[in-house]
């Protein structure tokens, strides 16, 4: 699997702000056909148990 870097510390999957997912989903946020970065979202985020 490629190395994933990930900002969102709340995630239950970040480790040293790597992800550590199984497998990764990313989908349209809201449009038909992303253009930008801004356009997408990753479904595989779980919040961690705090």
């Amino acid at each position: 699997m490629s190395k994933i870097k990930c900002s969102v510390l709340e995630c239950e999957y970040n480790r040293n702000v790597m992800c550590q997912a199984p497998m990764i989903q990313v989908n349209h946020n809201s449009v038909r056909r992303s253009k930008e970065s801004g356009e997408t979202q990753c479904d595989t985020f779980r919040p961690k148990d705090l």
